[in-house]
């Protein structure tokens, strides 16, 4: 089978995210991890494929490699059209790595101009004059202000993109959108001659994110949040590149005890945090400054003194002042390795001692768990919550759930939703 669309995303929730809102089409969609072997390009790709880097505060050079690996991995596979896929809060920094990467494909495919669409109505992100809100927050003016890695104290998405990228940046604002797709081509066709190359698209739901779908089925190369991919499915079967859908097949979850570990420092994840530990879930804090001083030997034996039968929550999430006296004391780079270090080691003590189930909360937290497990692909399964599925996995010690939840998404009650559908499944 040769894939119809490759994506290429900036973290593993964020990819697990993806993977989910195209597999409500009924398309066959496979989520990598890494960059695979070239060999594998010919061994029974699907429908679509999903690759999930860990680039998304990586130096430039870096991220800019590694995607483009993957984008030469899609391309031996048989994709056609291709989407870079990052956060709907559209985490960077000045230096990137969102507008580096966009551009660095754009190159490679000779595409000389494309789109950023972040919105996600379904999760609160939308785009209104080229300004992200969170909710009914400005970006800036959010909880992603303090972000720890990419804190984000600019709401407005062309001054953000700017500094990242050569070519010149515009806007097509929600007015040209709310008018549909040839109204919207057209304003990006007129941006492109006067010379501009990367496009900001407001959208503030989900028909203004089908409407510049469909205004832009044609191009090589797509960028935005999970959302935006959501209509590219039925686009393709008009085209004649993906087959018929053929329904959503049941995933069967194995049964056993489940571990929650929370890497993740949002809002939202603090909230659900607090409700799981409220409702009387054995818990453990990881503190960087007591990693770094005391190692993770009693963290591992807490977590082997836990009753199998009931789920147990590991925990770094920290208000916002914790996390920077921790990143002062230790540095960013360091605080944040003790804990991607630490939860790793002990989703590899839990599956040893027969946990089933792990459900993950961070980007960067989920990045570590799977790269500690060995896992290389994924099963899509269920959404727990919009972009959040439950997935099958496969590591040594065999096959066991996994839910990869990006930082603030789902309601306070997510963990206790997840480990109740699970025990449904």
């Amino acid at each position: 089978m040769t894939p119809a669309l490759g994506c290429i995303a900036d973290d593993v929730t964020g990819a697990s995210d993806l993977a989910a809102l195209l597999a409500r089409s009924g398309a066959r969609v496979s989520l990598r991890f890494g960059v695979p072997d070239a060999g594998e390009a010919g061994r029974s790709p699907d429908e679509i494929e999903v690759i999930a880097l860990k680039i998304r505060t990586v130096p430039v050079a870096e991220a800019v490699a590694q995607a483009r690996a993957a984008l030469d991995w899609l391309r031996a596979a048989g994709a056609q059209r291709f989407f870079w896929k990052y956060c709907s809060t559209f985490d960077s920094t000045p230096q990137g790595n969102i507008g580096p990467v966009a551009e660095a494909l754009m190159a490679d495919l000779g595409v000389l101009a494309t789109i950023y669409a972040p919105s996600f109505p379904e999760n609160g992100r939308t785009v209104w004059m080229g300004n992200l809100f969170v909710g009914r927050q400005p970006l800036a003016e959010s909880p992603m202000r303090d972000h720890p890695l990419t804190p984000m104290r600019d709401s407005d998405l062309t001054r953000l993109l700017a500094p990242q990228v050569r070519g010149r940046v515009g806007l097509v604002d929600g007015l040209t959108v709310a008018r549909g797709p040839k109204a919207i081509r057209a304003s990006f066709d007129a941006a492109v001659a006067d010379g501009v190359a990367h496009v900001v698209t407001d959208a503030v739901d989900d028909a203004g994110l089908d409407a510049i779908a469909a205004a832009f089925a044609d191009l090589p190369l797509l960028t935005g949040g999970s959302a935006l991919a959501r209509p590219l499915p039925a686009l393709l079967r008009v085209a004649g590149m993906l087959p018929p859908a053929t329904g959503a097949a049941a995933l069967a979850l194995p049964a056993g005890p489940a571990l929650v570990l929370s890497g993740s420092c949002s809002a939202m994840t603090r909230r659900q945090v607090a409700a799981m530990i409220d409702a009387g879930a054995p818990a453990l804090r990881l503190d960087p400054l007591a990693l770094a001083r005391d190692g993770i030997g009693a963290a591992r034996d807490w977590l082997a003194a836990q009753p199998p039968d009931a789920p147990v929550l590991v925990y770094a999430t920290a208000e916002p002042e914790s996390v920077r006296a921790a990143q002062d004391r230790l540095g960013r780079e360091v605080a944040g390795a003790l804990v991607e270090g630490a939860m790793a080691q002990l989703a590899q003590d839990a599956r040893a001692r027969g946990v089933t189930r792990l459900v993950v909360a961070g980007g960067e937290t989920s990045g570590a768990v799977v790269a500690a497990l060995g896992v290389r692909r994924l099963v899509i399964g269920p959404e727990i919550a919009p972009g959040v599925p439950w997935t099958r996995a496969q590591d040594a010690a065999g096959p066991f759930g996994l839910a990869l939840k990006s930082g603030n998404f789902g309601e306070p009650a997510f963990f206790a939703q997840a480990l109740a559908m699970a025990s449904a499944a």
